[in-house]
Parts: C-alpha cells; structure tokens; sequence
C-alpha cells in the first residue's frame, strides 16, 4: 500500500494511527472482531487524521460521532460523494448513479430510481424472496448437519434476488460472486481486471436490452427517460455498476456477521427461534452492531469542523462501524442487545444518498433469519473450525461453518 504524506495544513497533534484497512484486528483474522477493534477510537478525540485509510493509502480525516457524520452526509454542498472510485480503478472519470452525484443532478436520478426498490416493490418481491431462501435451507438441511453458510446460503440467496431484478440466469451466480470477491477484496492485480470485466458485462447487456428488451432492471434502465432525453452509455453504465456491486456482497455480509452472532450467542438464538416476532427489532440491532460499509466524502471547499481544519479536496471518513459504536449515540454501544429499540443505526448511512436498496436489504436480511431459525436446529461455529473476518472499505467474513449436529 502506498501510503500518502500528512498534508501540511493537518496539525501534528491531530495525526492518529488509524486505519481500516491495516490497525490491529483489521487483517483477515480466524476469529476476530472488526467491529470491536474500531471501537477503540471512541476513546480519542471525536475527529483525527488518518494518513493511510483507503484501499490506494490516501489519508482521511476521521469522524467518530454519530452526529457529526450525520453532518457530513446531509451536506453535500460542502461534502461531496464524486469520487470515481470505481471507474478510477480504469484509469477512468464517471460516476456510479446516483452514488457518485451531487444535488441536483443526484435528485433526478434517485428519483428515477426510488421506485423499482419502493417499500411498496419490496412487498411485490417478498414472496419470489422467501421462496429462494426456503430452497437453499431445505437444500442444505437435506445434505447434511453442518454448512458453509457463506457459500451455500448468505451468497446464493442474496445474490440470486439481485440476479432476478436484473433479469441474469441464476446459473452464472458464482461467477458474478467471483468477480464482485475479486473487485472488493482483491489486489491491486484483481481489483482493474475484474473492473473491466464488469464494465464489459454491463455494457453487453445494455446493448442487449436495447436490441431485445424485456420486464427487467436493464430494460427499464436503458428505455428511461431524464429531463425528456434518454440516458448516455456512461449513464446506463454508471447506473448498472452499482446495482451490480451493491447487489453482491453488503447483504450477504449482513447475514452472515448476524448469523456468526448467534451461533455463538445460543440464549439470543433461542429466544429468536420461541418468539420469531423479535427478529425484525433484532435484525436492526445486527445491523448496528455488524455493519460493513465506510463512506466517504471530498471537502469541497475549505472548512473548519469540530476545529478541524479541513480543506479542498481532502477525504472525509464516515464509517458506518465507527458511528454505531458511538456511546454518545447508544448505550452500552459494545454490547448486542436485540431489544434495543429507537436503533438510529448508520449501516444505510444518512442523508440524500442513504441506501437506496435499503428497503430491499432489510427485507432479505429478516427472511433470512427467519427461514434458517425455523428450519435448522440449534447451531454452532463447527469445532476446529474458525469464520475469517476482514476489515476495509466492506468489512467481510467468510469460513463459517455452523453445525447442527
């Protein structure tokens, strides 16, 4: 990792060792805790500059409250989401849509764009959503008494309901997996190559659509109208980007961090599988204790926040993790309590460019839980064996192997 020089206008004093990608616990680790070792920054001041804390080793500076990132993300004027940081791996200058855009131009996409993961579509999905997840729990009841949950359930489910509101055949499942695996949490070889290969593929399948459309995402993404004009190429592309990489790896990540909690948390596991009402409450409550997501922003003009001197052009980190462990924000915030209640989470972050398929996430994370409590018998982490977790900019897990022996 390359890592970048403290800019000269960042107080010394205000320079912490800190980073996502490389601090203590953050290295994919048999056992570890993520969540838990970024925890230890409520113990410093509420901002500080951390001189390596993306994937390319830029330096950011890092907002530890709840409230303050709240700040940052409902100001776009003053923090700016454009960073190309997919197509900057090509070499390359567009934006994710509405990711990557700032007001207005992000208003009349998401706009666009709210409709097809509306809480009302969502409840359209429902069913087609718990049949796939009734399947693959029969599937893995029928084979056996333990399971890779990643590779057998958390994966094939959420990315085959991502694969259905695209309109792609489920049977090229492990290859997206494989390329979204690669993009996330490659190296700096993996990373361009299975951008490109993405690029590719989306590309592909616009020109597809427009030649033979059909009732999916991508027919309506390239048939779609904005300000009484079509959309570009770029815009068809930087729309189905983010789709595709959103579809392919948070949700998935969510189930199984949750999951991981109750397999080694029998007494919650057990309350949830008496009183199946609770997982709804509790979903949010591992959805705020296990989040994956750090966002981050560019000052687009200098500014002096938290007496911070911020200026043009500096990154600005909202870590979803960071927020939720906030005890400004919660109590007890270190502590998994599925009761919580008025759990104002960060895991879809906050502001205009909260999680547009939040609704949708929501929904599949609950159905989830819901079919494997009522399915699978009392579960535990597989002795010998050990989930590997991981931090950067997805925190991820991976190697959890439950058994219900």
């Amino acid at each position: 990792m390359t890592i970048n020089a403290v800019p000269d206008h960042v107080p010394p004093e205000m320079v912490r060792d800190f980073s996502l990608f490389t601090s203590p616990g953050m290295a994919p680790t048999p056992n570890g805790d993520p969540h838990a070792a970024v925890a230890c920054v409520h113990a410093g001041p509420p901002i500080f500059y951390s001189p390596y804390n993306t994937r390319d080793g830029r330096g950011t500076w890092v907002i530890t409250r709840a409230a303050d990132q709240r700040r940052v993300l409902q100001d776009a004027e003053t923090f700016s989401s454009h960073r190309s940081i997919f197509s900057s791996a090509l070499g390359e200058n567009w934006p994710m849509i509405p990711l990557e855009l700032d007001p207005p131009a992000h208003g009349v996409f998401r706009s666009l764009l709210n409709p097809l993961l509306s809480p009302k579509r969502v409840v359209v999905l429902e069913p087609k959503v718990r049949e796939r997840a009734i399947t693959l729990i029969l599937r893995i009841a029928a084979s056996g008494t333990s399971c890779d949950v990643m590779k057998d359930f958390a994966f094939p489910f959420t990315v085959s309901i991502f694969l259905r509101l695209l309109g792609l055949p489920d049977h090229r499942l492990d290859t997206f997996v494989g390329w979204a695996k690669d993009l996330l949490h490659g190296d700096d070889v993996k990373r361009p190559a299975a951008a490109r290969t993405i690029v590719a593929f989306i590309d592909e399948l616009a020109t597809k659509r427009r030649k033979e459309p059909v009732d999916d995402f991508m027919t309506f993404i390239v048939q779609a109208q904005v300000e009484g004009r079509r959309l570009t190429e770029e815009e068809v592309r930087g729309i189905g980007v983010l789709v595709f990489i959103a579809g392919l790896d948070t949700v998935a990540a969510a189930i199984g961090f949750g999951l991981a909690y109750l397999a080694r948390n029998i007494k919650d596991q057990d309350l949830l599988r008496r009183e199946p009402d609770r997982i709804v409450l509790a979903a949010e409550e591992l959805l705020r204790a296990y989040p994956s997501v750090q966002i981050i922003r560019v000052a687009t003009k200098d500014i002096d926040f938290e007496g911070a001197p911020i200026r043009k052009g500096d990154y600005v980190s909202c870590a979803a993790m960071i927020a939720n462990r906030d005890p400004a924000e919660f109590e007890c915030p270190n502590t998994v309590d599925l009761a919580r209640e008025d759990n104002r989470h960060a895991a879809f972050g906050y502001g205009p460019h909260r999680c547009l398929g939040s609704h949708l996430a929501r929904r599949e994370i609950v159905i989830g839980l819901e079919e494997w409590l009522a399915r699978i018998p009392a579960f535990r982490i597989q002795n010998a064996t050990a989930p590997i977790t991981s931090g950067g900019h997805l925190f991820g897990i991976e190697n959890l192997i439950l058994d219900w022996s």
